[in-house]
């Protein structure tokens, strides 16, 4: 038995918890990294006793359309699959219905569902340094939950209860797009690391306003830090969600 990290972590949150619970579960594990522009989804089949950790970030509370799509391309056969929504202390809504009608259609057989908390991608005080200590206590008994679950064959033909809603709430479009500063030196990195493509590498300084999904890999990755995103406009976002991100979210786990 191995696990199989399946994950869509532009800036690296949602794979510090799938790598969390991955760890916890104490098997070796493959990782299939969902931002990769250049792998063949549709090649990628699985069967016997692996443990699929399904992770997606929760962008305005939905999957993000990139990752569903990939993920829609992968042959579950039946693997079980843990669902991790990892969300910036705001709220994930219906991601984690989302995700589990996308991994079943796929062929997973989702055996649980997480929801975690981790830094957020684009205002960062908000969920600043989580997963933290607790937080890693709590993913680690989660995951030996669920390996306890799965000791005990309780895996077939269960029903989990997972919050959210069908229809989904409607997806929004790339909110803040990432601009081109004088301090960019042209050497392509962000082209080359862009998920969706966003980015030509003949024409770094503007990025494909349909394409892009707000994702934040580009400021991440650049050395020169010469992608930034509108000041005023995060500090209007920031305080608009000020309510509702200002109390300390908890992990959940539903099994």
């Amino acid at each position: 038995m191995e696990a199989i990290q399946i994950v869509f972590s532009p800036t690296g949150g949602t794979g510090k918890a799938a790598e969390i619970i991955t760890k916890a579960l104490g098997m070796p594990a493959k990782k299939i990294d969902l931002t990769n522009k250049e792998t063949d989804f549709s090649s990628l089949r699985f069967k016997g006793d692996d443990i699929a950790i399904l992770a997606v970030p929760s962008y305005g509370g939905r999957v993000p359309a990139l990752a569903a799509e990939r993920i829609s391309n992968i042959h579950g056969n039946q693997t079980r699959c843990v669902l991790v929504c990892v969300y910036g202390n705001r709220a994930y809504e219906d991601t984690l219905m989302e995700l589990n009608d996308v991994a079943e259609k796929s062929g997973f057989q989702v055996i649980a569902a997480i929801a975690a908390i981790a830094e957020h991608s684009i205002i960062h005080q908000y969920g600043a340094g989580r997963p933290d200590e607790k937080d890693i206590v709590e993913l680690d008994g989660f995951a030996k939950k669920i390996l306890d679950k799965i000791k005990k064959g309780l895996t077939e033909g269960s029903t989990l209860r997972i919050p959210g809603n069908r229809p989904y709430k409607k997806a929004g479009g790339a909110g803040l797009i990432p601009k081109v500063s004088s301090s960019c030196t042209g050497c392509g990195l962000c082209a080359k690391q862009c998920p969706a493509q966003a980015i030509s590498r003949e024409n770094l300084k503007a990025a494909d306003r349909k394409k892009c999904i707000s994702c934040m890999r580009c400021v991440v990755q650049c050395s020169q830090a010469a992608r930034k995103v509108n000041g005023v406009m995060v500090s209007v976002a920031a305080f608009a969600l000020k309510k509702a991100c200002s109390v300390r979210k908890e992990n959940q786990l539903f099994i």
